[in-house]
C-alpha cells in the first residue's frame, strides 16, 4: 500500500471519527430535552424542563436564581458564582 494511500485512508477515518464524537457529544439524552444549567445564567433555560432544580427554591437559590414576585425566575441580585464555592 502506498504511502499516499494510507494517508487518504488516516484522513478519512480522522474526519469520520471527529464527525461521530461531535455527534455524540451534542446528543440530548434527557426525557423533555432540556439541556443543561449554567449556575447564574438563564439564557436559553426553560425552568419546566428542570424540575429538579427549579422545583425546590433551596436548589434553585444555590444556582443564583430567584423567583420574582410575577412568578418568573430571575438571578438572585448580587449573586456571584464565586462567593458560592
Amino acid at each position: 500500500m502506498s504511502t499516499m494511500t494510507k494517508t487518504k485512508i488516516a484522513l478519512a477515518l480522522a474526519l469520520i471519527l471527529g464527525s461521530a464524537s461531535t455527534v455524540l457529544a451534542a446528543e440530548d439524552t434527557s426525557p423533555n430535552g432540556g439541556g443543561f444549567v449554567t449556575p447564574g445564567s438563564l439564557d436559553g433555560v426553560n425552568p419546566a424542563y428542570h424540575p429538579g432544580i427549579f422545583g425546590n427554591p433551596a436548589v434553585a437559590r444555590s444556582y443564583g436564581f430567584v423567583k420574582s414576585q410575577q412568578g418568573t425566575w430571575e438571578v438572585a441580585p448580587g449573586w456571584n458564582a464565586h462567593a458560592q464555592d
